[in-house]
C-alpha cells in the first residue's frame, strides 16, 4: 500500500484548513475505532489538494476505488470559526452514568424552542456538549412544528457547516420539528444516536452532506444502550423484566430516522457501535408529540429522498429499514420498558393510506462496505394497520390498486456492497398472512465478497485469517468461519436483476457464496423469488449459491424456513439452466426424477410449477406436521410450525409442486380445525391432499374467500362426502367432494384456485381462497400418523410434469472461466421397451455411453476441460479380480481426473472394493449392493460432489460438477495486486 508520509492527498481542495487545525480520518476497516485525529502542519511544498499532518497513521486508510467500490476514507475538519465548549470535570461524578463512563458526561447544550423569529446556525464548533439526561443535546430543535416555508420561515431554518465532536449526548436532535435543513455537519465521537429524530412526526427534514463517525452507546433510551447498559438500566420496566439486549436495545445509530418522510442526500455513516442509517417506526407518536398522527401512519408513509449515501465500519448494519419502538408503558403482559425495540413493518402507500396504491421506497446510489453483519437489511410489506368504517371503504375502494413494489434498490452501474458479512437482505412483511404480497427488488448493483482492502493484521485470530481469491491474511467480518453472503434471500418475493457478483470464494470450513439464505429461520420461502441477468466475475461456480448445512452459524437447520428455500433462475444466469428453480437438495416435495444435484450448493436444479399452502391448525396448536409427496413416500418433510407451541393456532407454510398429490400426518391426534390457504396459486392451479385423522372422525368442510384488507369473508362452496376417491377431482366453485377412507385414516380432497392472482400478491384480487376443515375427533385417539396405511398403497411413480430446460451453450454463458458439467449415471434400465435388456449407461453433457457387458465400467474425464479421456470396462469373467484390476488402472490415471463408475449385472461385493473407492473419494467402509453408480475424483483432495449410490435394483446419480475442478478456496483466479494510494473522499 502506498502512502505519502504524513501527507493526506485529498479528493477536493480544502478551504480554510490552516496549521494547528484538527482533522479526523475515518476508518476504512470493520472497526470504527480506527478513526484517527491529526494536527495540520505547515507545508509550503504541498499542492492545493494536499495537507501535511503531524505523525503517521496507526491504521490503514484506503484512498482509492477498490474492486469497483469507492472506499476512500472520509476526512473532516473539526475546527470552526466559532467555538462553543462545555466545561467538564476531569472524571465522572454524581451521576448514574458513572456506572458506565469514567469521564464527566455533563456538558453544555443548545436548545431551540417554539416561537422564534428566525434561526440560522453556521460555522460553529461544538465540543463537550450534551448530557446523559433527557432533552440536553449539543443542537436541539424542540417542538417547533414546521420550520420551513410551511411554517412561514423564509429563508427556511437551517444549521450549516457545524462540527460537533467529543460530545456526551447525540449531535443534532430534531424533536417535533419538520422542514429543517442540516447541511455540511460533522458528528464525531458522540454518545447515543447522532443525527436523531425523536417522536415520529418529524417530516421533510433534510440531512445534506453530513458525516457521522465513532458513534458510541449511551444510556438515554433502550435503543441507545449497549448490552451492559440494557441489563443494568431497568427503569420503567415491569417487575421481573429480564433484558434481551439484541432484541430490546443495542441499536446505536449514526442517523436515527423515526419517520420515513425525511431526506438524506450525500451523507456518510462512517462508524457506529451498531448501525449507520436506521429507519425506525413509531406506530403512534410518543412523548409530547402524542396525538399528532393516527396509529400506523409512519408505517405507511412514503419514503423521502435517499440518494448517494454511504455506510461503512458499522457493527450491525450499514442500513436498516425495519422495526419500531414500544409505544406503551411496561405491563404484566409486556414487561419491556417504554421505547424498547419491537417489530414493525413498512408498507408505504399514497397519502399513508393502506387502501390507496402502494408507493415504492426508492433507494439510490447507496455504498455499503466493511459492515460486520449487514451492508443493508430492509423489510417491506403491509400489515393492515387499521379497519376503516364501511363508508370509507366504499368511498375509497375504487382507488385501491393491486400491490406492487415495496422497496426498490436501484443502483446505477457500479453501485456496490463490498466486504460485508452479508451484503443485502430484502425481507417481506414477515410471513403470510401478515403481508399483502409486496415485492422487493435490487437492480444494477455490484456485490464484492472480499476486496483488495484486506485491512491490517489483527492479534485477534477470531477476526484475522486467510481469505479472498489468493488466501492472503485479512480482517474478517464476524469470524474466520462466518459464511459470507452477497445477496441473502429471505421471505419474498424478491427480484434480483442485472447485478454483478465479484470475489466470493469458499474456503475449507467457510461457506462463502454470492447467493445465500437467512438460515435458522422459521418463516416462509416464496417460490416467486427470482433472479435474472446475473454476472459472476471471479466467482467460482462452487461459490455461487449455498443452501446451508448444520454447523456453526447455521444451527441444526431444522426450522421450517430452512427446509423450504427456493428461487427461480429466470434466464439461467446462475444455474446455466434457464427457467429452472433452485431448491434445497433434500426437499422431496419439490423434486422430480430429472432434477440435477449440485452438492457444492447443498441444492438441486429442478423444473416445475410451484406454489405454497398455508396450513393453519387449531385445537391443538402444538403439533409437528409431516408432509409427504406420494411420488416419494420415503422422503417426508417434517415441519414444526413457525409459531410457538403455546399459541392459539399454528401455521405451516410448505412450498409444493402443483398438480401433485400429498398426504399430511401429525405427531399427536390431528387438530380439530384446519384451514388451508392457497398462496401463489393462479386460476385452476391445484393439488390433492390427504389429511390423517383417527377412525370415527366426522367432518364439516367448506371453501371461502377472505379479503384481508377489508376483513370480509364470503363462503364459496361446500364439500360433499363421496364414496369414490376419483370423484374428488370433480371440483366446482360452489361444490367439492371429499373422500374419507376410514380404514387408512385419510381424508382426501382437492384444493384448487378459481381466481387469477395478481403478479406480486399471495392471493387473488378478490381475496384468499381457503378450505376450512372442522373435525369431531373421538376422545383418547392415538397420534394421527397414517404413513403405514397410506404407503405403498397410495405411492405413485414419479413423473416429470415440466421438462428440464436445456443447459445454456458455452457461447451464451457469462465470461467466467468455469462452467457446469452435467453427468447422469444409471446402473440398470431398459434400453428398448420391447426388449427386456438390462444395461447401464453414463451420460456426460447429454451424450450417453452404454455399458453392454456385465461388470464394471469406468469413464474418465479431464478435470480441467471436462472432456472424455478414456472408457474402460472390467468384465465379470473374473469377478474377484475386478477390484485389483481397477486399482491398478486408477493408479495409472493422472491426478485431477473425474472417474464415473457404473455396474451391470450382479456386482461381486467381496474383495478390496472399499480401498478402491476410497482412492476416488468415497467414505470409508462403504456397504455395496448389487448395483453401483459412483462419481469419483482422483486427486489430492476430496470435492464436495463425490457421490456413491448403491441399490439392489437400480443405482442412479444425476448431478453437475464445476469445471475446472479446483480445491475449494484454491482457485486459478489470481487478481493483480494494485498499489492502493490513500486519498480521502469527503471534505466537510
Amino acid at each position: 500500500m502506498h502512502w505519502i508520509p504524513s501527507v493526506l492527498e485529498l479528493a477536493d481542495e480544502p478551504q480554510g484548513w490552516r496549521p494547528g487545525h484538527q482533522l479526523v480520518v475515518a476508518s476504512t476497516d470493520y472497526s470504527m475505532h480506527q478513526a484517527e485525529e491529526f494536527s495540520v502542519l505547515p507545508c509550503p511544498t504541498c499542492s492545493t489538494n494536499q495537507v501535511k499532518v503531524e505523525g503517521k497513521p496507526a491504521f490503514q486508510h484506503m484512498g482509492e476505488m477498490v474492486d469497483g467500490v469507492d472506499m476512500r476514507a472520509e476526512v473532516a475538519l473539526l475546527n470552526r470559526n466559532i467555538l462553543i465548549q462545555g466545561e467538564v470535570e476531569p472524571a465522572c461524578y454524581g451521576s448514574e452514568s458513572c456506572k458506565f463512563f469514567t469521564f464527566d458526561t455533563f456538558g453544555g447544550h443548545l436548545k431551540v424552542e417554539h416561537g422564534f423569529k428566525a434561526v440560522h446556525i453556521q460555522g460553529v464548533e461544538f465540543v463537550h456538549m450534551g448530557q446523559q439526561s433527557m432533552g440536553h443535546y449539543p443542537v436541539h430543535f424542540h417542538m417547533n412544528g414546521n420550520v420551513d416555508q410551511r411554517g412561514g420561515y423564509d429563508p427556511p431554518t437551517y444549521v450549516k457547516d457545524l462540527s460537533i465532536h467529543h460530545t456526551f449526548s447525540r449531535c443534532v436532535t430534531i424533536h417535533g420539528s419538520s422542514g429543517l435543513l442540516v447541511k455540511d455537519v460533522v458528528g464525531y465521537d458522540a454518545l447515543g444516536h447522532c443525527f436523531f429524530t425523536e417522536d415520529g412526526p418529524e417530516e421533510r427534514n433534510t440531512f445534506d452532506h453530513c458525516l457521522g463517525l465513532l458513534i458510541k452507546a449511551g444510556t438515554l433510551l433502550p435503543s441507545d444502550r449497549d448490552s451492559k447498559m440494557c441489563r443494568g438500566i431497568t427503569d420503567g420496566a415491569y417487575p421481573g423484566y429480564v433484558a434481551r439486549p439484541r432484541q430490546d436495545c443495542s441499536a446505536t445509530s449514526t442517523f436515527w430516522i423515526a419517520n420515513p418522510n425525511n431526506n438524506l442526500v450525500d451523507c456518510a455513516a462512517a462508524g457506529s457501535e451498531e448501525t449507520g442509517f436506521w429507519f425506525i417506526f413509531h406506530h403512534v407518536p410518543t412523548g409530547p408529540s402524542e396525538g399528532m398522527y393516527s396509529p400506523g401512519t409512519t408505517e405507511h408513509t412514503p419514503m423521502g429522498r435517499f440518494i448517494n449515501n454511504r455506510a461503512h465500519s458499522n457493527y450491525r448494519a450499514g442500513m436498516i429499514l425495519d422495526n419500531g419502538v414500544k409505544t406503551t408503558e411496561a405491563n404484566a403482559k409486556d414487561k419491556r420498558p417504554f421505547l424498547s425495540l419491537v417489530g414493525a413493518r413498512y408498507g408505504p402507500h399514497q397519502d399513508a393510506d393502506p387502501l390507496k396504491p402502494r408507493v415504492p421506497a426508492l433507494i439510490h446510489h447507496f455504498v455499503a462496505y466493511k459492515n460486520q453483519d449487514h451492508g443493508a437489511w430492509l423489510r417491506g410489506g403491509g400489515r393492515v394497520a387499521r379497519r376503516l368504517p364501511v363508508s370509507t371503504l366504499l368511498r375509497e375502494q375504487a382507488a385501491f390498486k393491486p400491490p406492487g413494489d415495496q422497496i426498490s434498490f436501484n443502483g446505477l452501474p457500479g453501485w456496490p456492497f463490498a466486504d460485508n458479512g452479508i451484503g443485502l437482505t430484502l425481507a417481506s412483511g414477515g410471513t403470510f398472512p401478515d403481508d399483502d404480497g409486496s415485492k422487493q427488488e435490487v437492480k444494477n448493483s455490484l456485490f464484492v465478497g472480499e476486496s483488495e482492502n484486506t485491512g491490517m493484521p489483527e492479534p485477534d485470530r477470531r477476526i484475522w485469517g486467510p481469505g479472498g481469491v489468493d488466501h492472503r491474511g485479512r480482517t474478517l467480518p464476524r469470524g474466520v468461519d462466518f459464511p459470507i453472503r452477497g445477496m441473502q434471500i429471505y421471505d419474498g418475493p424478491i427480484n434480483v436483476q442485472n447485478c454483478t457478483f465479484r470475489k466470493y470464494v469458499s474456503l475449507e470450513g467457510r461457506h462463502t457464496s454470492a447467493f445465500g439464505f437467512r438460515l435458522n429461520n422459521s418463516w416462509q420461502s416464496c417460490p416467486n423469488n427470482n433472479v435474472t441477468d446475473i454476472t459472476f466475475d471471479s466467482v467460482p461456480i462452487t461459490s455461487r449459491v449455498f443452501f446451508g448445512e448444520p454447523g456453526p452459524w447455521f444451527s441444526s437447520m431444522q426450522m421450517d424456513g430452512d427446509k423450504t428455500t427456493i428461487f427461480h433462475d429466470v434466464d439461467g444466469s446462475v444455474s446455466e439452466y434457464p427457467g429452472a428453480f433452485l431448491v434445497k437438495e433434500d426437499n422431496w416435495l419439490l423434486r422430480h426424477p430429472d432434477c440435477i444435484d449440485v452438492p457444492d450448493w447443498r441444492g438441486a436444479i429442478c423444473s416445475g410449477h410451484y406454489a405454497q399452502i398455508y396450513i393453519q391448525a387449531r385445537n391443538p396448536a402444538s403439533l409437528n406436521l409431516r408432509m409427504v409427496k406420494d411420488e416419494y413416500p420415503d422422503r417426508p418433510l417434517e415441519l414444526v410450525g413457525a409459531l410457538g407451541k403455546r399459541n392459539q393456532y399454528q401455521q405451516y407454510q410448505p412450498v409444493v409442486m402443483l398438480a401433485k398429490s400429498y398426504t399430511v400426518h401429525w405427531d399427536k391426534p390431528a387438530p380439530a380445525e384446519i384451514t388451508v390457504w392457497l398462496i401463489n396459486f393462479n386460476r385452476n392451479d391445484w393439488i390433492t391432499i390427504g389429511f390423517c385423522y383417527p377412525k370415527g372422525t366426522t367432518f364439516s368442510i367448506i371453501s371461502d374467500i377472505h379479503n384481508r384488507l377489508t376483513k370480509e369473508t364470503r363462503k364459496t362452496g361446500t364439500f360433499i362426502k363421496t364414496a369414490q376417491r376419483d370423484k374428488i377431482s370433480h371440483m366446482h366453485q360452489a361444490r367439492g367432494y371429499y373422500y374419507w377412507e376410514e380404514d387408512a385414516g385419510l381424508l382426501f380432497l382437492k384444493v384448487q384456485a378459481h381466481n387469477q392472482k395478481d403478479d406480486f400478491s399471495f392471493c387473488s384480487a378478490k381475496g384468499c381462497e381457503r378450505v376450512k376443515i372442522k373435525a369431531v375427533i373421538p376422545r383418547g385417539s392415538a397420534p394421527s400418523d397414517c404413513m403405514t396405511e397410506a404407503y405403498p398403497k397410495y405411492a405413485e411413480v414419479p413423473v416429470v410434469n415440466v421438462p428440464m430446460p436445456k443447459k445454456l451453450p458455452c457461447s451464451r454463458l457469462p465470461q467466467v472461466s468455469e462452467h457446469f458439467l452435467e453427468v447422469r449415471l444409471e446402473s440398470y434400465n431398459t434400453r428398448f421397451f420391447h426388449i427386456k435388456e438390462d444395461f447401464s449407461y453414463t451420460e456426460v453433457n447429454g451424450k450417453k455411453i452404454y455399458q453392454s457387458e456385465d461388470g464394471v465400467h469406468l469413464t474418465v474425464l479431464d478435470g480441467h476441460s471436462g472432456q472424455v479421456l478414456e472408457k474402460k470396462g472390467f468384465r465379470n469373467a473374473v469377478l474377484m479380480g475386478i477390484p485389483a484390476q481397477i486399482e491398478n488402472y486408477i493408479s495409472s490415471l493422472k491426478n485431477e481426473s473425474i472417474v464415473l463408475v457404473t455396474s451391470k449385472g450382479k456386482l461381486f461385493t467381496r474383495g478390496p472394493w472399499t480401498k478402491v473407492l476410497e482412492r476416488l473419494g468415497a467414505d470409508q467402509n462403504v456397504k455395496l449392493k448389487d448395483k453401483l453408480a459412483f462419481v469419483g475424483f482422483k486427486g489430492s483432495f476430496r470435492p464436495e460432489w463425490v457421490r456413491l449410490a448403491v441399490d439392489e435394483e437400480r443405482a442412479k446419480l444425476h448431478q453437475v460438477l464445476p469445471i475446472p475442478i479446483v480445491r475449494k478456496g484454491i482457485t486459478k483466479y489470481h487478481s493483480e495486486t494494485k498499489d492502493n494510494g490513500h486519498r480521502s473522499s469527503l471534505l466537510v
